[in-house]
């Protein structure tokens, strides 16, 4: 039969081991709980950081990527909203319109990956100065439908 001071001393190592246990756990869930945290605020931001990224030469090859009355205009675009809005004028008139009056015409860009990421307004007639969002602008601008932007695209749209 085991003495009192060696059943103390039993007592208080398991009670050091539960202990050690516990603060494992709790400092588990912790950093479970601050990774998940991080990811809910992280996750958001880093996508839309990637789509702000867009340069103004992505954009101003994006619009003849899109449609094909606009190959070789050369669109020379300005930020308005970065990432959001730009104003693109072209270095050439677009080549045989499909419309005599381009004034209010809508067209999409289209990125490297050849798919849909926005559109541009013609504020002209002759076609020379568009106006163009990204994303989820165009969808708001009624450029593109919701379901078109992200679509692929793998050559220029005609008509």
């Amino acid at each position: 039969m085991m003495e009192a001071p060696a059943l103390t001393a039993l007592g208080d190592a398991l009670e050091r081991a539960a202990a050690q246990d516990l603060r494992r756990r709790r400092t588990r869930r912790r950093r479970l709980v601050a990774l998940v945290a991080t990811l809910v605020v992280a996750v958001p931001g880093i996508a839309y950081a990637a789509s702000s990224l867009i340069s103004v030469d992505e954009v101003a090859a994006g619009l003849p990527a899109g449609t094909y009355m606009l190959q070789g205009t050369a669109p020379h675009c300005t930020v308005v909203h970065a990432g959001i809005e730009y104003h693109c004028v072209l270095s050439k008139l677009p080549a045989q319109p499909e419309v005599a009056d381009l004034k209010g015409t809508v067209e999409p860009t289209v990125n490297g990956d050849k798919h849909v990421n926005g559109g541009c307004r013609s504020l002209r007639s002759d076609g020379r100065e568009w106006q163009c969002y990204i994303g989820q602008a165009a969808v708001e601008q009624r450029i593109v439908s919701a379901d078109f932007l992200g679509e692929y695209a793998p050559g220029p749209g005609r008509g």
